[in-house]
């Protein structure tokens, strides 16, 4: 699966978890800063991107360094391949 793709469904998943238009999101969106995410959303989001992708469990020390919605594709991509 190529970075565009998992882009594609993140921005979907994303959109969902946080109420908010695809359109909006962008690989350089804070879940934080722009979505106001806080931890407990960022663990349901894992959750969600663990059933999407096929995923084992995403580690709390992993989840740290996932600030934007690009990092969270290029975790995906590096968990997928």
């Amino acid at each position: 699966m190529s970075v565009e793709e998992i882009f594609k469904v993140m921005r979907g998943l994303v959109a969902e978890e946080f109420v908010t238009d695809a359109d909006n999101i962008t690989m350089e969106t804070s879940f934080e800063d722009d979505l106001g995410a806080n931890s407990v959303d960022l663990v349901e989001l894992a959750m969600a991107m663990e059933e999407c992708f096929e995923i084992e469990e995403v580690a709390e020390d992993e989840l740290g360094g996932i600030k934007t919605v690009g990092d969270a594709v290029r975790f995906l991509a590096s968990r997928l391949k």
